[in-house]
């Protein structure tokens, strides 16, 4: 591991993949790892499930209509192995361009057909370092993700120093999910999320929803937050039009993505709508002591004596009961592996 720096960039890639296409996707992945690059950031954070993209479809149609989708879905979803055939050109931009990744996929397992709305955080070297698997599909989302547990509720150490820590969407409502990850000792979050205010009846309230739960969790872990949304675009539109038929419940644009310190104040953005950018902001851990002086969430706030908490680490699928990646890239964040029932 390299010396903390107490500065650097961060960003959130507010941007649209090429909708249902998984081999586009992973070369505008890519191309945005390079451009963060060129901008001297150490860290982007994607939005949730950017390959293939989130499925919009799911929320527009009845269920029945949409079996011949999801099995598309499936099939352009994201199998996580080291430098598989998904993954090896996304590796191998990371270790040229020195930047370090928190990726939203709809993943795959490898051995069969289940997804899971998940995360993979891939370091400044390349490496894999393990995968956040969504505990809790949200509504109609159920008829498409598996659920996650909790031996992916954790955080991880990249190379510049500091742990990481990623939730997806309204994950970020259950609070022990939050909590697991502070007492965990979370420096960096990666919150992602789809273009909530597309969608019809979420038009007026989805971006203060977003915001409010970020700067919760900034202030409550005293942790820096990127949150990266996409946006609506037409090739998602169009895709849903032509394989689905007409629907008027989602529609273009939204997305909210922004750079929150420890106190709430932003550091970048927020930025919303159809305009694609990395949204960039310098963390200054230096401040981190003064803020600490106030709160801390794992230290003299913490009252474990009252509050005593308690997190499930079991791992219940079969692909996370065995090492799916090797001992450099499976390195975690010193929390306690043991499965069962544990203090966090």
């Amino acid at each position: 591991m390299t010396s903390r720096p107490t500065k650097f960039k961060v960003a959130a890639a507010h941007a649209a993949p090429v909708f249902m296409d998984k081999v586009a996707t992973i070369q505008k992945v890519i191309s945005l790892i390079e451009q963060a690059a060129k901008e001297d950031v150490k860290l982007l954070v994607f939005p949730e499930t950017f390959i293939p993209g989130y499925p919009y479809f799911i929320e527009s149609y009845p269920p029945l209509q949409q079996v011949g989708a999801l099995a598309k879905y499936a099939a352009e979803s994201v199998v996580v192995e080291p430098n598989g055939p998904d993954m090896s050109a996304i590796q191998s931009a990371c270790s040229r361009t020195g930047v370090a990744i928190n990726l939203g996929i709809s993943e795959r397992m490898a051995s069969g057909h289940s997804l899971f709305n998940s995360q993979v955080i891939v370091d400044d070297d390349g490496s894999i370092l393990g995968v956040h698997r969504k505990l809790q599909p949200t509504y109609v989302e159920r008829m498409v993700w598996a659920q996650g547990n909790g031996s992916t509720l954790r955080n991880w150490d990249l190379n510049i120093g500091y742990k990481l820590g990623g939730l997806a969407c309204w994950e970020h409502t259950m609070n022990g999910a939050r909590q697991a990850l502070i007492e965990g000792g979370q420096e960096i979050h990666a919150g992602a999320w789809p273009a909530l205010s597309t969608m019809r009846g979420f038009e007026r309230v989805a971006d203060a929803q977003i915001e409010g739960l970020m700067k919760a969790h900034a202030l409550t872990g005293q942790v820096f937050v990127v949150t990266a949304s996409n946006y609506v675009d037409e090739t998602c539109l169009e895709w849903m039009r032509e394989n689905l038929g007409q629907q008027d419940l989602v529609k273009a644009g939204g997305g909210w993505s922004s750079v929150v310190a420890p106190f709430c104040n932003f550091l970048a953005g927020p930025h919303t709508g159809a305009e694609e950018k990395l949204v960039v902001g310098e963390v200054d851990f230096a401040q981190m002591g003064a803020v600490k002086v106030w709160i801390d969430a794992k230290g003299h706030y913490q009252r474990p004596e009252i509050l005593e908490f308690k997190v499930n680490k079991k791992s219940y699928w079969e692909d996370e009961k065995v090492d799916r990646f090797n001992a450099k890239q499976g390195k975690g964040s010193g929390e306690e592996e043991a499965e069962g029932t544990v203090m966090a």
